[in-house]
């Protein structure tokens, strides 16, 4: 099977990267799409985050109802901290019979070369890049921009939701709906995550 993965806190999971990961799916010949999620990245040291079971829990609960779309949590159990291009040479030993995407943002692209091995990964595997505010900015600045295994997903819904305005909300007392999935919302609800 071809594999989309789509890393992420997921702090929590919410429309935007579902819609980003159907998309994917649907236009982009993928079998399947995993939601992996992350232990802290090692670009946000500095940022507070929900337990690993709660996120885990978060992402199952989003993406039960899409088929194709599953969530993932064995990057939680691999030495920290997690690069990317280790976790996808675990994965390609793990799953020899599978071959994996990388999805990413326009503005990861951006800082893809300060990445631990970059290089590494454009030799095993594809990068699907889809549209994030300033698209052409972050592409235009992109050492990677022309590479070969790197393809722009030009089609591909443009959300200005995040997880820190999502947060932000519910620490107001307020519920995104919409923005999250209600089961997503009740749990939030129940575990009293994101009050201030």
């Amino acid at each position: 099977m071809k594999i989309g993965l789509l890393f992420g806190t997921f702090d929590p999971p919410h429309a935007a990267h579902v819609a980003i990961a159907e998309h994917m799916r649907r236009t982009q010949g993928l079998d399947q799409v995993w939601l992996v999620v992350t232990p802290l990245n090692p670009f946000k040291q500095d940022r507070h985050i929900s337990t690993e079971q709660h996120r885990l829990a978060m992402t199952s609960l989003a993406v039960h109802d899409h088929p194709g779309v599953e969530s993932c949590g064995f990057e939680l159990d691999l030495p920290k901290p997690n690069y990317t291009v280790d976790t996808l040479r675990f994965m390609r030993q793990r799953w020899p019979e599978h071959r994996f995407a990388l999805i990413m943002g326009s503005d990861n692209l951006e800082g893809f070369q300060r990445w631990k091995d970059p290089e590494e990964i454009l030799d095993h595997h594809d990068v699907l890049v889809y549209p994030r505010p300033g698209a052409e900015m972050h592409v235009a600045v992109s050492a990677f921009k022309d590479h070969p295994r790197v393809h722009l997903v030009t089609d591909a819904p443009i959300m200005e939701l995040s997880s820190t305005r999502v947060r932000e909300e519910f620490a107001s007392g307020r519920y995104p709906v919409g923005a999250v999935a209600p089961e997503v919302i009740q749990y939030i609800r129940e575990q009293a995550l994101y009050r201030d």
